[in-house]
């Protein structure tokens, strides 16, 4: 069923103009599981945040495809041929001017995953079915050109979701699910 909402996404080509890559990684079930983690407390960006596992293309990175799965290897020892690549969103910019691309993938089962120490202090994993019952507070702001922008917040079994990552989930689940969620103005995603 979830191959088939997946379908929905639209092809995109813009992977060349994004700085770095995000892994949407998800389990092949019923209620398929994202994968999210909370970054390292001592790391001097985004600390303690919750993410996907993804950074910045390196310039030996053949694509954004493989910059994703090597950051996901990297930050909880996610291996590649464990994950079938089945799509991606548009372009996201983050407040500080990068620009990310989620790249979508399935696993069939769900592995054994490690934290690198380096990077991440926790890994967790969210029923999708709460983005679709659980409607996104707007109560954390970010400053973005001079504005001060609402961004879309989850809370999850004590992680709060939000910035970039919330963004990036509200468009999942409104483009692979058709979910009814409120976007408010303005739109980082580029198109």
């Amino acid at each position: 069923m979830l191959q088939q909402l997946l379908a929905r996404l639209p092809q995109d080509n813009q992977t060349a103009s994004a700085d770095a890559a995000v892994l949407m990684a998800m389990t092949r079930e019923d209620i398929p599981r994202l994968i999210l983690t909370q970054r390292a407390a001592h790391l001097n960006s985004h600390a303690s945040e919750v993410a996907f596992p993804g950074g910045k293309r390196d310039k030996t990175d053949s694509s954004l495809i493989y910059t994703a799965l090597r950051e996901a290897q990297e930050e909880i020892a996610l291996n590649p041929q464990d994950v079938d690549v089945v799509g991606e969103l548009g372009i996201f910019t983050s407040r500080v001017g990068v620009k990310v691309k989620p790249i979508i993938g399935l696993l069939d089962n769900m592995p054994t995953l490690t934290a690198s120490p380096d990077e991440i202090d926790s890994i967790f994993t969210v029923p999708l079915d709460v983005f679709l019952q659980q409607k996104p507070n707007y109560q954390h702001k970010i400053k973005y050109m001079g504005l001060s922008i609402p961004v879309p917040s989850f809370n999850y079994q004590g992680y709060v979701i939000w910035g970039l990552t919330g963004f990036m989930i509200v468009e999942f689940m409104r483009r692979v699910y058709d979910a009814d969620i409120d976007w408010r103005w303005p739109n980082p995603l580029k198109r």
